[in-house]
């Protein structure tokens, strides 16, 4: 009887192991939503910050891809700064995750740049905004001496149907700005438009939205006076 019972047992193990098994393996196949879907990218980042030394009062980049993509080491040389962009993010992700990709570093300027995603996800301006003005006031309590400078929401050929609404959102924080000396709002679209007011196609590439490297030395050009003038204070 005893043996019986102890075959039954094995049996039903051996045939409910590979049924969970199966069950977890679709959980972890199944697409990740929210800030999680970014998990690989940041312990990437922490990765990194292990085998790399820190530089003190670094210059940080933070964003969605428009940073990613940004060879901001060549750009800017002699600077000490670190580029921590993500593709795909919006500015919750980047609040989401600021313990790990902004306040570790004590940066002593951000360059940020989000949003775009955040439009063409369907989010309201208003909404966009009031994310930026959540993750700036978290800047201001954490790292009061820290200079949070805006790149403004770009204008692009696959997105210019969105343009007035990132406008909108440009404004505000233009706004903003002007009322937070810790804010600095940089006006990132006269570089890109051309004459007719529309976005200059060789300074994107060939998806419309992501720039060139010709853009990239438009707004280089647009950026480093500034974190030179930064750096001389």
């Amino acid at each position: 009887m005893l043996g019986r019972l102890f075959f039954f047992f094995v049996s039903l193990c051996a045939f409910s192991w590979p049924l969970n098994s199966f069950a977890e393996s679709k959980d972890a196949a199944r697409p990740k939503t929210g800030p999680q879907r970014f998990e690989s990218e940041i312990a990437a980042f922490e990765s990194a910050d292990h085998k790399n030394a820190i530089p003190k009062d670094p210059i940080l980049f933070v964003g969605s891809s428009t940073i990613r993509l940004w060879q901001t080491a060549d750009a800017f040389p002699g600077l000490p700064v670190i580029n921590r962009g993500f593709g795909g993010s919006t500015i919750a992700d980047m609040y989401h995750f600021a313990d790990r990709i902004v306040f570790k570093y004590n940066p002593r300027v951000i360059v940020f740049y989000s949003g775009d995603n955040d439009i063409a996800a369907g989010r309201a301006p208003d909404d966009v905004f009031n994310a930026f003005r959540v993750f700036a006031s978290k800047v201001q309590e954490r790292l009061p001496e820290t200079q949070l400078i805006f790149l403004s929401i770009k204008p692009s050929i696959a997105r210019w149907k969105m343009w007035s609404k990132m406008e909108d959102v440009n404004a505000r924080v233009k706004e903003l700005a002007s009322e937070n000396k810790q804010i600095s709002y940089i006006d990132t679209a006269p570089a890109l438009l051309g004459a007719d007011g529309q976005p200059q196609k060789d300074l994107f590439r060939d998806d419309g939205l992501h720039m060139s490297e010709k853009g990239y030395a438009a707004w280089n050009a647009l950026l480093l006076p500034v974190l030179n003038n930064d750096a001389a204070q």
